[in-house]
């Protein structure tokens, strides 16, 4: 089947809009018909070879569409449903059977290796193998091939091309603090970085009834964005000591944090807004081999820090759920969004890059 997709050659380079040849399904596959992708700094990531996926490729993670067609062992979905698409996962190792699917074991070989688990390719370009299968899906395109354990079905009483982004960065923001840190009602919370992650945090401190959310950007813009999404207090950290400013605003120290930048600095100061029994949550992603200095005797004293992975979320029982706050006001995440035609890809991604917009969609 010919379809359309944006491919990136080489590092750094731009994503050309390319006509590609897609595999059909597998017995345990989906084909995908896309109505609207989500763009993620981890796109960006892998276009620069931050993550060592071969290229040429086509990425995207964040896919929302209807199922056109499906392998012939798959029950989850049929033809017509709407879904979400979200990462993958082996289903087998010990993280998986504990239902901790996206420290999956084998979450790599899934996510990032460019092809199947099984190392066979879905993507041509005449003789030319194209690399895809990012996150078991390359959503940059108007058809996507995905796997059944990563197609999450959803209602179709909501507008499909807002719910791509629910499979990462949503997800991801939200998760942490619904799923990982559980903040009780009237909880007070530090967000550090306030891009799609830390505004999905926002959110989801507002669903559970913390009522001091302190979020902490260097862009007054940004910081504009979380108060109106439900900050109580913002802190201009190109300003301000933002550890002075939240110890004096908490009257002690915030009882949760979350790092949304990938900054060993700002991940300090995560820790150190921190009181006796605080936990801080570690969403930013880094380059391997990244190092961090911490006062262990702060540690020794009852705070946490902790990694999260994709918001802790189970995407099947996840998603659903903030689709429903969504549609009950309470949950809106689609004030983060612009639109673009799918052959602006470039723009959009410019737009992103330089802070101009949050959480761009592309539709094609």
């Amino acid at each position: 089947m010919e379809i359309k997709a944006a491919v990136v050659f080489k590092k750094s380079g731009i994503f050309r809009i390319e006509q590609l040849e897609i595999s059909d399904p597998n017995d345990d596959e989906v084909l995908v018909r896309i109505v609207g992708t989500g763009i993620c700094h981890t796109d960006l990531d892998a276009r620069d070879q931050h993550l060592p996926i071969p290229l040429p490729s086509v990425f995207g993670h964040e896919g929302a569409g209807v199922v056109e067609k499906v392998g012939t062992g798959v029950t989850k979905v049929k033809p017509g449903d709407h879904v979400v698409l979200t990462w993958d996962c082996c289903g087998t190792c010990a993280a998986c059977k504990s239902g901790k699917d996206s420290y999956c074991q084998n979450f790599f070989l899934h996510n990032f290796h460019g092809a199947r688990p099984d190392g066979t390719t879905t993507l041509r370009k005449g003789d030319q193998v194209i690399h895809g299968s990012f996150f078991c899906q390359s959503s940059f395109a108007d058809f996507a091939l995905a796997n059944e354990r990563n197609v999450v079905k959803v209602r179709k009483d909501v507008p499909l091309e807002i719910l791509g982004p629910l499979g990462c960065g949503v997800q991801t923001g939200s998760g942490a603090i619904m799923n990982a840190l559980h903040p009780r009602p009237g909880a007070s919370i530090a967000i550090f970085g306030v891009g799609t992650v830390g505004l999905s945090a926002v959110l989801g401190a507002v669903v559970c009834g913390c009522t001091t959310i302190i979020a902490v950007d260097t862009r007054t813009d940004r910081l504009k964005k979380a108060k109106e999404l439900g900050a109580t207090h913002t802190v201009n950290a190109s300003e301000v000591n933002p550890v002075e400013t939240i110890l004096d605003i908490t009257g002690g120290g915030a009882e949760f944090s979350l790092e949304c930048v990938g900054n060993p600095k700002v991940l300090r100061q995560a820790v150190d807004v921190l009181p006796r029994c605080g936990v801080c949550g570690l969403l930013g992603v880094v380059p391997p081999g990244t190092e961090v200095s911490l006062d262990m005797d702060s540690l020794m004293n009852g705070r946490t820090v902790r990694g999260i992975i994709e918001g802790d979320a189970i995407p099947d029982l996840f998603i659903p759920k903030l689709i429903e706050l969504y549609s009950k006001g309470q949950f809106p995440f689609d004030r983060l969004i612009t639109f673009y035609p799918f052959n602006e890809i470039n723009q959009a991604v410019e737009d992103m890059e330089k802070g101009r917009v949050i959480k761009p969609i592309l539709r094609p």
